[in-house]
């Protein structure tokens, strides 16, 4: 089943042959991460890049104040990791840390060069899938210099339903970046309908 899935996730974005698939798919492992637990921790040098086929997993730095700030979540179908580390093979800012019992296929740097090697149509996939990365990121920015807090909540939630409802006020607020109070007084509000 998760290798469906990321034959699924290919298919969306690139045409593959059933050899291709395959070939694709053997250089991925499935790794199984427990609820809490870090796939990677900030410092150590990203090994992977993974795709998600069960649960989510949050992207986050800890500031110098200890506070918290999620890059972003990756739910069941998404792409998790590090590039910056991954690319360059340097100590991760990022940890990438499971909010629930999941899943996620692994592919390693030496293996995905490879598969850039032996299928070109990797190389237009991963291009496919970046572009599509950089344009969440710039929105995103955008969105956090032109709406206000409560306008980017709503947006999250309307947009990500399946992970707004697994996450925390402060888990959402880290993401937000704003207080958790602020996202709980949101949230009473937007119940008594206001």
């Amino acid at each position: 089943m998760p290798y469906q899935l990321l034959e699924q996730h290919i298919k969306k974005h690139v045409e593959f042959s059933g050899e291709e698939l395959k070939t694709f798919c053997d250089h991925f492992h499935l790794k199984k991460v427990m609820k809490k637990q870090l796939l990677l921790r900030y410092g150590t040098v990203c090994q992977f890049e993974g795709f998600v086929t069960k649960g989510c997993f949050r992207l986050f730095t800890i500031d110098h104040e200890g506070n918290e700030n999620v890059l972003y979540f990756a739910a069941k179908d998404w792409w998790v990791t590090d590039i910056d580390s991954f690319t360059n093979q340097t100590p991760a800012f990022l940890s990438i840390q499971a909010l629930e019992d999941s899943e996620v296929l692994l592919v390693n740097k030496s293996d995905k060069e490879l598969l850039y090697e032996r299928m070109p149509k990797v190389e237009k996939l991963f291009r496919i899938m970046t572009q599509k990365t950089l344009v969440s990121l710039q929105r995103r920015l955008i969105r956090n210099h032109s709406l206000t807090a409560e306008e980017r909540y709503q947006h999250f939630i309307s947009t990500y339903p399946e992970i707004a409802q697994k996450l925390t006020n402060l888990q959402i607020a880290a993401y937000l970046g704003i207080t958790h109070e602020f996202v709980s007084k949101i949230r009473k509000k937007i119940s008594k309908g206001q």
